[in-house]
């Protein structure tokens, strides 16, 4: 049976690859981001005729990931492939026909128009016919995967990935006297232009704003402010955020949520609503996992202390102010109004405005009546007489 199978294993033809073509793929790892260790799909770019490469993280390898992959190894390279070769992923081929046509998907087929690239595929199931980046693939898992790579974000592993890649230039490989960079000026120059502008890697759709002032995208729900509810919105999904928008308007913008029926909100935009029904305060979903600093939460109670249901209120107001102004900006306010005793919206605006405007705040009754702010008199003995006095009768 030994001898049977290795009669009848299968041979290879070696291949010479002529300069300006790539191949395409994406591997599996684990990897540490954020303090969470999650699985990481890593898009693989070679350049099988220097054996220059492109490494780049992902959390999930969507369609958006892939063209991403493509549009940062581009802008790495500082050119374009002249065509590259892929397996047959469904993310970038819907189907196969009869005759071996591949029908692309509408993102991918929008990418390769843009940059002018030929693409190639191998047979289905056969991870030979593009064994350079399969190659790379597996030497990557070994090299910048080993130990378990631990960042604050992915945009951090990315950046330490790109200079892997950069500082791999200089080695030289077996059977060459030149080290890769050297081999990659030559090869760049067979290589395609970068087009004027980078292709828009994401993948767009339509939806409608549900009563609860949510537009849902690949199973998840985001939040959009609810002034839209129940209008028909575009949605541009992106590997990194989801951006929602009506007519020409972007009115939302999220981090992209891998998770399945998830809802990511945004606390700002359910304010004027909350403001309307102030009986929901306590319960509105979109607040429950707001980290507001400690100074709001003082605010909200020396505000219900002074004025009960109407503080609440006016506390709402004054979170409203993160429509036009910073987190940051708020906050300093809100600390300068506790300090200051001159707890009232109309008195926190005013320091948010003299912050942004760089100038000394000007508090006092005059301009601001409402400030809980008073001089009280003595009351003369000759006020009480008057009371008891015949004239008074």
């Amino acid at each position: 049976m030994r001898e049977h199978q290795r009669r009848h294993r299968e041979m290879f033809v070696p291949l010479h690859h002529a300069p300006g073509h790539a191949q395409a793929d994406f591997g599996e790892a684990r990897a540490v981001i954020g303090g969470i260790e999650q699985k990481a799909h890593f898009f693989a770019l070679d350049l099988p005729h220097s054996d220059a490469s492109y490494i780049r993280a992902y959390p999930a390898a969507t369609a958006e990931a892939w063209v991403d992959g493509h549009v940062h190894a581009f802008v790495f390279f500082g050119r374009v492939p002249l065509s590259v070769l892929y397996d047959n992923d469904r993310c970038l081929v819907a189907c196969i026909l009869p005759d071996g046509t591949r029908t692309r998907v509408r993102l991918f087929s929008g990418f390769l128009s843009h940059y002018v690239i030929r693409d190639r595929y191998g047979r289905p199931g056969k991870g030979h016919d593009k064994g350079s980046v399969e190659g790379l693939v597996g030497w990557a898992r070994r090299n910048f995967m080993v130990p378990l790579p631990r960042f604050a974000s992915w945009a951090d592993f990315n950046a330490w990935l790109e200079e892997q890649c950069r500082k791999r230039q200089a080695a030289i490989l077996r059977g060459h006297s030149e080290t890769i960079g050297q081999r990659l000026e030559r090869e760049l120059q067979a290589m395609a232009e970068l087009p004027p502008a980078p292709f828009d890697a994401c993948e767009q759709a339509t939806g409608r704003v549900s009563s609860q002032s949510l537009v849902r995208y690949q199973t998840n729900d985001y939040s959009v402010p609810v002034a839209y509810g129940h209008r028909d919105v575009w949605v541009r999904g992106y590997v990194d955020q989801v951006v929602i928008g009506c007519g020409g308007e972007v009115i939302a913008r999220h981090p992209r949520c891998y998770e399945r029926e998830d809802m990511v909100f945004d606390p700002v935009h359910y304010l004027p609503l909350i403001e309307q029904k102030i009986g929901a305060l306590d319960q509105a979903a979109p607040l429950a996992q707001w980290d507001l600093p400690a100074e709001f939460h003082t605010l909200r109670r020396v505000m219900e202390g002074r004025m009960i249901k109407a503080g609440r209120r006016e506390y709402i107001q004054v979170l409203r102010l993160l429509e036009s102004f910073g987190l940051e900006d708020l906050h300093v306010a809100v600390k300068t109004a506790l300090r200051m005793g001159a707890v009232g919206f109309d008195a926190i605006k005013h320091l948010v405005l003299c912050r942004m405007e760089k100038r000394p705040p000007k508090l006092d009754l005059e301009v601001y009546p409402y400030l809980p702010r008073a001089t009280v008199a003595k009351t003369s003995a000759a006020s009480y007489l008057c009371l008891v006095s015949g004239d008074a009768a």
